[in-house]
């Protein structure tokens, strides 16, 4: 079984890494004819850029396992894969457009890079039919992998018949082995108990051990029972439906553990990409905005009396509380009131002008400070005040896991209307859609719907 998919996974990959030659040649097909409509001159000399195209083959290889292209396991679990292959497509173009600009050779023509991306987007998609066509109807004869499935409860007969479904590899059960204590569940296959091994060798190929977490500490005799049968073994994993197992097991030293609560914040895009980003794109804010900054600033100071800036702590990342800046649009009040009080329609305590800073969302541009501080980001859920957080986690389930990302100026939540005084419960269902699904693209996007759509909302006063 494990040979079987190792294969697959073998000539995914070399597959994958392939797909630069065919789809750079169909590339200039199509941009050649596209050229002979349009009556443009062809005047690309592929052996001019040898040193280019190597490179995009070398960067979409990289890539390609960086956004699971490559993943025999993601295969079945989209419908066509083209999700990760457009990300992996796009950074391989953009590599590909950096190098060009830094090295002075800007002649690659813009027509045939387009070309190229959309040929090797289409082949990648059609690799990952083929594939799921290959593993579904088993084209190949393939020999049954015998399994001995090591328990005979409930749980055991759920994995066997699990196991068996695969269409990917072909597997039967060749026995049980009931365990001390268990009752029995099996029914149309041979049953035995751990001391007749021996006699089951011949008829096995691998063991899969099936036994719930609560009966994980009878693992050492049975591993020491399969050792003395040279028998490969495999240890299904099921820690109920709750718990996600996002990665593999993996060893620090001498203690092996299992990754339950991966989050995007611990993957090299979020830490590194992300941040570089956040930085570059809040200094652009600021430069740009500076005069319209320092125009709100005056008007506020002249307009109502008290600081310009009002800060207010609210909770980020891993729920450890800062000081969140923002334009003063209320009228100067105890701190007490307003950490516990949201602002509402047609609120006495806000000034005309903060009114107009509300609807248009321009008294949080101080927050890109926060964002350079590393307090904040660009994008991420939307920062709450210990009020309400401690109000929240009570009535609202999974209410904290939206604290494991940075917080954001705006989010998934804020461009879909989930902003101000809305349901708290579909607030966190569009955060943790977002937490779950974060790519940097993901990101781009929020930001451009948050200039086009965002920016005056209904539910800012």
């Amino acid at each position: 079984m494990i040979l079987q998919i190792r294969i697959y996974r073998f000539f995914l990959r070399l597959g994958t890494y392939l797909l630069p030659i065919p789809a750079f040649t169909l590339g200039v097909v199509l941009w050649t004819r596209v050229c002979h409509i349009l009556n443009h001159a062809v005047w690309f000399m592929p052996h001019d850029h040898i040193g280019q195209l190597l490179f995009g083959a070398v960067a979409w290889a990289l890539l390609s396992e960086r956004y699971r292209v490559t993943n025999f396991d993601e295969l079945f679990r989209e419908r066509t894969g083209v999700r990760n292959a457009w990300s992996a497509c796009i950074a391989t173009s953009f590599l590909l457009l950096a190098l060009m600009y830094f090295t002075g050779k800007q002649l690659f023509p813009r027509g045939l890079l387009i070309c190229d991306v959309f040929a090797l987007l289409c082949l990648t998609t059609a690799l990952h039919a083929v594939f799921r066509v290959l593993c579904r109807h088993r084209v190949y004869p393939a020999h049954a992998t015998r399994l001995l499935i090591v328990g005979a409860d409930e749980f055991a007969v759920q994995c066997a018949t699990r196991l068996q479904r695969l269409s990917f590899a072909a597997c039967e059960v060749a026995g049980y082995i009931r365990l001390p204590g268990q009752t029995s569940r099996v029914s149309g296959a041979l049953t035995y108990e751990l001391e007749q091994l021996g006699i089951l060798k011949s008829r096995i190929d691998e063991a899969v051990i099936a036994i719930p977490p609560s009966r994980f500490g009878e693992l050492p005799p049975v591993m020491e029972a399969l050792k003395q049968n040279c028998l490969p073994a495999r240890a299904v994993v099921d820690l109920g439906e709750r718990v996600v197992v996002r990665e593999k097991l993996f060893q620090i030293g001498n203690i092996q553990m299992l990754d339950l609560t991966a989050t995007p914040t611990e993957s090299l895009d979020y830490a590194l990409l992300k941040r570089a980003f956040d930085v570059c794109f809040s200094t652009l804010v600021l430069a740009l905005a500076s005069p319209l900054l320092v125009l709100i600033a005056v008007t506020i100071k002249i307009t109502s009396p008290g600081d310009v800036l009002f800060t207010q702590e609210r909770v980020g990342l891993n729920g450890k509380p800062f000081q969140m800046y923002k334009f003063r649009t209320m009228r100067q009040a105890a701190l007490s009131e307003s950490d516990t009080l949201w602002t509402r329609e047609r609120d006495p305590r806000v000034t005309p002008f903060g009114r107009f800073l509300r609807r248009t969302s321009f008294d949080e541009l101080p927050q890109f400070f926060n964002v350079l501080r590393g307090e904040m980001s660009v994008v991420g859920p939307r920062p709450e005040r210990p009020h309400f957080v401690h109000k929240f986690l009570q009535e609202v389930s999974s209410y904290n896991i939206r604290h494991s990302l940075k917080v954001g100026i705006t989010g998934w939540a804020q461009v879909n209307g989930w902003r101000g005084d809305t349901s708290i419960e579909k607030r966190v269902e569009y955060d943790l859609y977002y937490l779950q699904n974060w790519t940097f693209l993901f990101d781009l996007k929020i930001i451009i719907m948050t200039i086009f759509s965002g920016l005056i909302a209904k539910n800012a006063y």
